[in-house]
């Protein structure tokens, strides 16, 4: 087995009931599949490198688990697994409420062993071009986000002050969604990390 680290093991621990199998299970899955991981301490949760890079990452919250890969938007997604959750975002897989609720081991375990093999090709994500003063100008912030905002004068602040990119980050998610219900989901959570100072993808920061 890979190198584990005695944080993951405490974080499961501490996670509610529901989501310890959860974890156990695709830390697990994840050994099993690629036995030279090795387990490191990422944004508050666990992350799994491999070849001196980043692969995967899991996550338990309230009252659900995530799972996502670090170069999701450079695998072939063959079995639809990341139109459950956010191509671009942390959790691919959607919100995991049970073990019901993981696609099958061999399917991860093939998703795993193609994030396995762009780390040992070397392949890196690409980089994020810079935006022009044409697209930032070009930048339109959703009525409905806007009205948000004002009922959140902490979180308002933030984003009047964050950079172009971080906006953009944020209001692509919310035009994303692909139904009210998931726009407003999205918007909440968007403000409390917005109170917090976070921009959309503060969980991948400094890596």
């Amino acid at each position: 087995m890979g190198k584990k680290d005695a944080r993951v093991d405490a974080y499961i621990a501490k996670a509610a009931d529901f989501a310890q199998p959860i974890l156990t299970h695709l830390r697990e899955l994840i050994h099993a599949t690629c036995p030279d991981m090795e387990e490191t301490w990422k944004w508050s949760f666990p992350c799994f490198l491999y070849k001196d890079g980043m692969l995967c990452s899991m996550a338990a919250f309230k009252e659900h688990c995530s799972f996502g890969f670090w170069k999701a938007s450079l695998i072939n997604d063959t079995d639809r697994l990341f139109s459950l959750g956010d191509k671009d975002g942390m959790g691919h897989l959607g919100k995991i409420y049970s073990l019901n609720d993981l696609p099958k081991d061999a399917i991860l375990k093939k998703y795993i062993k193609a994030a396995m093999k762009l780390n040992e090709d070397g392949v890196k994500l690409p980089a994020r071009a810079k935006p022009t003063e044409k697209e930032k100008q070009a930048l339109v912030v959703p009525d409905y986000f806007i009205k948000a905002l004002k009922k959140n004068k902490k979180s308002e602040k933030v984003f009047n002050e964050f950079p172009y990119s971080h906006k953009k980050e944020y209001v692509e998610w919310f035009e994303e969604a692909k139904t009210d219900v998931t726009r407003t989901k999205r918007i909440e959570q968007a403000l409390e990390w917005m109170a917090e100072g976070k921009s959309r993808n503060w969980k991948y920061k400094n890596c």
